[in-house]
């Protein structure tokens, strides 16, 4: 599938509560696997507000970050101004319009993105803009839900899942879509077949234990692309009511997932 401009329409808002941050160790982890020195340029292609670019802007001379929603962008922007970021700018356009206009890259990006790309094309394009020595970066995560700890209640995601289900239908949305048999596979052939070598896998073990409120559920909730708001049209706020009352005053606790970095290069 080839996302749609609408996958994850309404959900910018709702992303810095809802996701947990990418731990900080993972700069740490590129830098030492990539040389980074504070030179050069980063993309990071399906950006959404910045939550992987901001963390490794300050590993480079400057970054881009790309992505089609233009709310995920503005809220980047006003990130960035916050933390005093100035290095990054941002391009509102779909990753399969990514050009030689944005100039060449010594690292591109992609986190929990790929998969909704038409990812021959990308992987193609992005090659043209990496530098001699460049390297593509795939970031695999779940920063919308942890693992249940044993020490204290997770959120009950099953019962959230079966809500969403029972108003959206039992076929898992995306956008305009449907994916009955989940998100694509296959990125090691996609890129092998696209002239990349690799890939170098370096997991990032986390492992801590991360409070959720209600409030935080509900956002991780609708910052999900098969549960984003628009989906849910004039049910929204009785969707929002019946997941409250599903979560009821409840403070949960679950253990943050591991990241894993695959790095390819041409």
């Amino acid at each position: 599938m080839t996302a749609d401009d609408s996958l994850y329409a309404g959900s910018a808002r709702y992303y810095a509560a809802g996701r947990m941050p990418y731990p900080s160790a993972i700069a740490d982890v590129l830098r030492d696997e990539l040389h980074l020195d504070g030179t050069g340029r980063l993309l990071d292609v399906g950006s959404g507000p910045g939550s992987l670019l901001l963390l490794l802007a300050p590993l480079f001379g400057s970054a881009v970050g790309v992505d089609a929603d233009a709310d995920m962008l503005r809220d980047g922007q006003d990130a960035a101004e916050r933390d005093g970021i100035s290095n990054v700018t941002w391009q509102h356009l779909r990753a399969e319009a990514v050009s030689a206009e944005l100039g060449t890259f010594r690292v591109v990006t992609f986190a929990q993105s790929f998969h909704w790309m038409d990812r021959p094309l990308v992987a193609s394009r992005v090659r043209s803009l990496l530098e001699p020595g460049g390297a593509w970066v795939h970031v695999s995560a779940s920063t919308d839900r942890g693992v249940a700890d044993d020490d204290a209640p997770p959120p009950p995601w099953a019962d959230v899942d079966a809500l969403v289900a029972r108003y959206l239908g039992p076929v898992r949305r995306a956008g305009r879509g449907f994916l009955p048999h989940g998100t694509v596979g296959g990125e090691e052939d996609v890129m092998r077949d696209a002239g990349y070598a690799g890939p170098r896998r370096v997991s990032v073990v986390r492992g801590e234990l991360v409070e959720r409120t209600a409030d935080d559920v509900v956002a991780a909730t609708f910052s999900l692309s098969s549960s984003a708001p628009h989906l849910f049209g004039d049910r929204l706020d009785q969707f929002e009511a019946d997941l409250r009352d599903l979560l009821g005053d409840l403070v949960f606790t679950e253990r943050a997932r591991d990241v894993e970095l695959a790095i390819w290069t041409p």
